[in-house]
């Protein structure tokens, strides 16, 4: 069988920019990448500090620029690339322009608010984005989906469910959508209860039985806020009401959505948990490329289980879906408390179920002095992140 290619029809090779090529995600792209020569070209490469990660996958993917977050750091990569012919610069305004350069995709995989400008910028530019940046959606969905409208924008989603989801309703009309469901794994703490949760160090919430990802969604996956997160998100992405939307714990992470349809049909998405996957549906489709992924073996698996998830034990996911259901910019200002929080259990300042109750705190204090209103622009998105930060640190130093 034809191995289906990459490139366009007219045979042009595709560009691309990969806004945080240091982390997992533009890691894992850039590994895609170099399997699949002569398919790609490299135009940009953005890191936040990692100057030297970033001049070494520069020189050895034949970036065109690289940029560094970091103003301070710009001498730095720029002696790092002397002589390669990569253009380098630096701080967040280089980051917002190299997301227009010339590129028929870009991966938006910078995490946290400082995703927010750059990957809007490259949403204008109306060409293919692969969104790997949860704060897009989740502080900024409505703003950032009406700009995507605008521009005639094509958006892949990277997440796993998410690319699962997308490539489950190819084609499908929006009526005979019933109810899309997320999986989780559960994370490293799955049945356990909040007397073992008091203990629990940040290395063993680093421990994910089935994904490598990085340090803060990790973190995210074992307390369930990732997948309150990935709600969100799916709002935004999908043509479904908040009450559509749900979450059911399937510990294999083989099964990554599960859409219902009015017929009774339900369509499942499968594959190894290997970022990998989704990476390479949002650089080929409608075609497909080779992955050097795990083949599922299901007669090997034996099994696929799925469980409600623990609520009560873990309560980050209804605190995300009461956000989503809040609307405006509740969603900002929870993922910002959120990244504090996580931020500070991985210092060992806070336990680890303080993060969910810092979070709580946090969307009532705003909620109670109007800090929660209307999301109408990027500028409305960035005040709640900033709101929700202050407030989180302003809690943990009343904890201390």
């Amino acid at each position: 069988m034809r191995q289906a290619r990459t490139k366009s029809s007219d045979g042009v090779v595709r560009g691309i920019s990969v806004l945080g090529a240091t982390g997992s995600v533009g890691t894992s792209t850039l590994d895609l990448v170099a399997r699949s020569p002569g398919d790609f070209t490299i135009e940009v490469l953005t890191a936040n500090t990692d100057v030297t990660k970033l001049a070494e996958v520069a020189r050895r993917h034949g970036a065109r620029h690289a940029v560094i977050a970091d103003a301070a750091l710009y001498r730095d990569l720029k002696d790092a690339l002397s002589g390669s012919g990569i253009s380098a610069a630096a701080g967040p305004d280089a980051l917002v322009e190299a997301a227009t350069r010339p590129a028929d995709c870009v991966l938006a995989a910078i995490m946290g608010a400082a995703g927010l400008a750059p990957s809007l910028a490259a949403v204008r530019q109306g060409r293919r984005l692969a969104l790997a940046n949860k704060e897009c959606l989740v502080a900024a969905g409505d703003v950032f989906m009406d700009a995507v409208a605008a521009a005639g924008t094509e958006l892949i989603p990277v997440d796993s469910e998410h690319s699962g989801i997308f490539q489950t309703l190819a084609g499908e009309p929006p009526e005979a959508i019933e109810r899309i469901l997320l999986t989780a794994s559960g994370g490293p703490f799955r049945g356990w209860d909040t007397a073992r949760l008091a203990a629990v160090t940040p290395e063993q919430a680093l421990r994910h039985p089935n994904w490598t990802m990085g340090r803060k969604i990790t973190i995210d996956s074992a307390t369930l806020m990732n997948k309150g997160l990935e709600l969100i998100e799916a709002y935004h992405l999908f043509p479904v009401t908040a009450d559509q939307l749900g979450v059911v714990v399937h510990p294999q992470s083989v099964v990554h959505c599960l859409v219902s349809f009015s017929d009774g049909t339900v369509l499942a998405h499968m594959s190894a948990p290997d970022m990998r996957t989704p990476i390479a549906c949002s650089l080929a489709w409608p075609l497909r490329m080779v992955a050097p992924t795990e083949r599922l073996d299901l007669a090997r698996i034996g099994q696929l289980t799925f469980e409600p998830p623990d609520e009560a034990t873990f309560p980050a996911l209804g605190l995300a879906r009461a956000a989503l259901v809040r609307g405006g910019t509740a969603p900002a200002v929870l993922n910002a408390a959120n990244e504090i929080a996580v931020e500070a259990f991985l210092d060992r300042r806070i336990r680890f179920l303080d993060i969910a109750a810092i979070v709580a705190q946090v969307l009532d204090k705003a909620d109670a002095t109007g800090l929660i209103g209307r999301l109408t622009s990027l500028d409305d998105a960035l005040a709640a992140d900033e709101a929700g930060r202050r407030l989180a640190r302003e809690m943990m130093s009343a904890m201390a």
